[in-house]
C-alpha cells in the first residue's frame, strides 16, 4: 500500500522552552517552601513536555510517528515543538549526489564498454521514502545501476556503416542519452517518493579488452574519409581547371592529353607525398 505525506503543523519551540524553564524554576521554589506536591506535579510536567522540542535546519524534515501509526511530516524550520509521545525522525530534503560505479557493459552491438553517470536527487515524499522501500538510499543506487545497464543496451557506443544515418549513439547524443536516463531512474525511483534533478554520464570507454581494436578501427574510418574528401575536392579542381582552359582557349587538348593531364593533376593533388616535377623540353605529343 502506497503510503503519501501528510503535513504536520507543529508548535513554537520557544514557547514550549519558556514553558519548561517556567516549570522547572516553579519546582525548584515549590520545594524550598515545603511544598513537595505542587514541585513533584510541576516538575513531572517539565519532563514530561521536554522530550517534544526539537530542531529542524532548512531543507530538513521530521517524520513523526505514535506507536507505529504515521501522523505527518514536519517540514517547519527552528526549534519546534510536538507531542512529547511522537517519534520524530529526521529525514534531509538536500540534493545529494550519487556518482555509480564504473559498469562494464554490452551496448546495442553487443561490444563490451564502460559506462558510469552522476545522479543528482532529493526526497519528494518523505512518507514513501520512510514506509514503501526498506532502505531508499540503497534503493536508489541499485536502481541507478540497473537504469544505467538497461541504457547501454538501448544505445550504439558510436556510428557506424551498420547503423541507420542521424541515430543516437552513447558517444554523440549525450545530452539525448541524459534525458533518458533521467526519464528512465524517474519512473524506476518513483515507489521510494524520490526525485531526479539531473543525470550526466561520466565515463564512456570501450573495454580494455577490445579498446585498441576498435581505436584501428576508427583511425581506418577517420584515413577512409579523409581520402573520400580529398578525391572528391580534387576532381573538382581538375574539372575546375579544365573548364577554365576551355573558355579562355589557352591550349586545345584531345581526348588522350585531357586523360593524361587529368592523370597528373590527381596524382599531385591526391598523393600524401611530395611530387617531383618533370619539364618536358620537347612538343606537347614528345
Amino acid at each position: 500500500m502506497t503510503r503519501n505525506e501528510k503535513q504536520f503543523s507543529s508548535y513554537s519551540g520557544y514557547l514550549a522552552l519558556i514553558v519548561v524553564i517556567t516549570l522547572a524554576i516553579l519546582a525548584f521554589l515549590m520545594l524550598r517552601a515545603f511544598q513537595p506536591g505542587l514541585a513533584a506535579v510541576c516538575a513531572v510536567t517539565a519532563i514530561f513536555l521536554a522530550p517534544g522540542l526539537y530542531m529542524l535546519q532548512p531543507n530538513e524534515s521530521a517524520v513523526l510517528m505514535l506507536f507505529g501509526h504515521y501522523i505527518g511530516t514536519d517540514r517547519s524550520e527552528g526549534l519546534r515543538w510536538a507531542f512529547p509521545l511522537y517519534i520524530k525522525k529526521r529525514l534531509s530534503l538536500r540534493a545529494r549526489n550519487l556518482i555509480a560505479p564504473t559498469l562494464k557493459v554490452n551496448d546495442k552491438r553487443g561490444n563490451p564498454i564502460e559506462i558510469s553517470a552522476a545522479i543528482v536527487w532529493r526526497v519528494r515524499d518523505t512518507a514513501q521514502a520512510v514506509f514503501d522501500v526498506d532502505d531508499f538510499e540503497r534503493y536508489v543506487a541499485v536502481q541507478a545501476e540497473a537504469a544505467i545497464r538497461h541504457l547501454a543496451s538501448q544505445y550504439a557506443y558510436d556510428e557506424g556503416e551498420d547503423l541507420p544515418q542521424g541515430m543516437t549513439t552513447l558517444r554523440s547524443g549525450m545530452d539525448e542519452v541524459a534525458h533518458a536516463l533521467k526519464a528512465e531512474l524517474t519512473e524506476r525511483i518513483a515507489a521510494a517518493g524520490v526525485e531526479i534533478v539531473d543525470a550526466k554520464l561520466t565515463h564512456l570507454a570501450y573495454a580494455p579488452e577490445i579498446a585498441q581494436v576498435m581505436l584501428r578501427r576508427q583511425q581506418a574510418e577517420a584515413i577512409i574519409s579523409a581520402r573520400q574528401k580529398i578525391v572528391h575536392g580534387a576532381v573538382s579542381m581538375v574539372e575546375a581547371a579544365l573548364n577554365s582552359l576551355a573558355e579562355r582557349e589557352i591550349v586545345e587538348l584531345d581526348s588522350e592529353r585531357k586523360a593524361a593531364m587529368v592523370s597528373n593533376l590527381l596524382v599531385v593533388l591526391c598523393s600524401d607525398k611530395e611530387t617531383q616535377p618533370i619539364v618536358n623540353t620537347g612538343t606537347l605529343y614528345n
